[in-house]
């Protein structure tokens, strides 16, 4: 016996022709449509996907449509204030805020000892609290 004389035992089994008949008809076990279902496909790498999301032009599209509130701690109150008032004008003149129409809201972070009139300014309601217990108001 010589070496082009073997011959394999097991009959080979010859590979699967997808799409022409048989148990596998029509769509072939590829679904209906859509790239994975033509010839050829070959998916978007997922690096590209995620680069086509940054924006393209300066600056960013998604953007705060409102800008955040200035806090300005319970504690900072009787600083700030001029004359026993607090007001936006008098906020405005020590630069704690740039324009006059700047949300601004007072926490209750600290503690107030000096009896300060609040005019204009919303304040949380612990804060609220602190202010009428050193004698003062928010108005």
């Amino acid at each position: 016996m010589q070496t082009h004389e073997l011959r394999t035992i097991e009959k080979r089994k010859s590979k699967k022709r997808v799409g022409r008949s048989g148990a596998r008809g029509k769509t072939s076990g590829r679904g209906q449509k859509g790239q994975r279902a033509r010839a050829g496909h070959s998916l978007k790498p997922a690096e590209r996907d995620l680069i086509q999301r940054i924006p393209k032009l300066r600056g960013s599209k998604n953007k705060r449509k409102s800008e955040s509130a200035i806090v300005i701690p319970v504690g900072m109150i009787e600083h700030l204030a001029e004359r026993g008032t607090l007001t936006r004008a008098i906020l405005l003149s020590k630069h704690v805020i740039k324009a006059i129409h700047r949300k601004v809201k007072i926490v209750s972070q600290g503690s107030c000892t000096k009896p300060v009139v609040v005019e204009g300014i919303p304040a949380s309601k612990i804060a609220k609290e602190k202010i009428e217990k050193a004698g003062g108001s928010v108005q």
